[in-house]
């Protein structure tokens, strides 16, 4: 079955945006940023500043995919070449 394609709005840097995602891939970046103990507006935020190209919403979708690759364990890059913001110093400085 497909998962449908959510759109909502979020605020990246004190500006207001809308991402579309398909809703397995909002649960995910919920799960994560749980995990991180970072608002979900956080952890867009550091993937939006981190991505080197392509649109926003592929680069989350990047982004989890890359965590469950590995794992969820940090310290990955992307199959695109960009880092993730799982190695972003803010995003560890966040998490602890």
């Amino acid at each position: 079955m497909k998962s449908p394609v959510v759109k909502r709005s979020i605020v990246i840097a004190g500006h207001k945006t809308s991402v579309s995602l398909e809703d397995a891939f909002w649960k995910a970046l919920k799960e994560i940023a749980g995990a991180r103990h970072v608002t979900l507006s956080d952890l867009v935020s550091t993937i939006d500043s981190e991505r080197r190209h392509g649109n926003l919403s592929s680069a989350i979708r990047l982004f989890v995919l890359d965590h469950y690759r590995n794992g969820g364990t940090s310290g990955t890059s992307s199959s695109s070449g960009h880092e993730t913001a799982e190695r972003s110093p803010h995003s560890a400085m966040r998490a602890s």
